[in-house]
């Protein structure tokens, strides 16, 4: 079973690694991890339903440090989708809000798991035997009420605490991150002798030009991430873009002509050139 559970999360962390490199949007990339995540779950799972265990202590390690591993990731990337999209539009102090009613939430989760958390932190093992072996629930310890809704062939008591630890610790990270960029102050422009620009198309055009020019790396040859390019227009030209990666997933969802502001661009750049060669 752990040659099996090993096997599977390398192929599993190279699947996330390609997404990561394909696109830097949380909404887009969360999406896109859990797709691979939940089949990569089911086969554990199959495969851990086929299995004999020898000794109680290599099921103990399965719920302790194997499926918790797993579960986390998913647990993870479903909080990110679900933080992303239900991100206020608005202004960074509205955004900011947000996010740090999402830290609150962890807070409250590690002060009603604050035994356990100790517990499992400091590698004490002395009630694995109740925590992570199958049908060993006692109502005196804190249970989840998720517990009672799993599948009990494929469950203990604590090893979703275990999953939600080590996801919540990757998602507080996640927020201090976005909250540390939102506090980031712009780099000056220099706009001596030039007059203003203020864009005055549409913001879902503006968005489309973006993720166009970031897509093709023409800003720092390209290490420049989407979020930053994105606050330099939004400071250039004086503009809020609010929730872009939410436009973008609208424009992506267009029926037909998803690049219609870059269509546009293109013709109308085509008929300058004409009307330029004719003069």
């Amino acid at each position: 079973m752990k040659l099996f559970s090993e096997s599977l999360m390398t192929e599993l962390e190279a699947q996330l690694k390609t997404i990561h490199s394909e696109t830097e949007e949380p909404m887009l990339y969360a999406e896109q991890a859990i797709k691979i995540l939940i089949p990569s779950f089911e086969k554990l799972k199959t495969e851990f339903l086929k299995y004999t265990f020898e000794k109680k202590a290599e099921e103990i390690n399965f719920f302790r440090e194997i499926k918790p591993q797993f579960a986390a990731k998913l647990i993870y990337y479903n909080e990110i989708y679900n933080i992303e999209t239900g991100k206020p539009f608005g202004i960074k102090k509205t955004i900011r809000k947000h996010y740090n009613t999402e830290l609150i939430k962890l807070q409250t989760f590690f002060k009603e798991n604050a035994e356990f958390y100790k517990y499992f932190k400091t590698g004490n093992q002395s009630l694995d035997n109740k925590y992570f072996i199958r049908g060993k629930h006692d109502l005196r310890h804190t249970l989840d009420s998720f517990y009672f809704q799993a599948d009990q062939r494929f469950s203990t008591t604590h090893d979703y605490k275990v999953a939600r630890i080590l996801a919540n610790d990757k998602i507080k990270t996640y927020l201090e991150n976005e909250i540390s960029k939102l506090e980031q102050k712009p780099n000056n422009v220099n706009t001596t002798n030039t007059k203003t620009q203020k864009w005055t198309g549409s913001k879902v055009a503006l968005i489309e030009l973006i993720y166009a020019l970031h897509t093709e790396g023409v800003f720092n040859n390209g290490t420049s991430e989407l979020k930053e390019v994105t606050s330099f227009f939004e400071s250039t030209f004086n503009v809020d873009l609010g929730q872009f990666n939410r436009t973008f997933l609208e424009i992506r969802s267009r029926k037909s002509e998803r690049t219609k502001f870059l269509n546009t661009l293109k013709e109308k750049l085509i008929l300058r050139m004409d009307d330029a060669d004719e003069n």
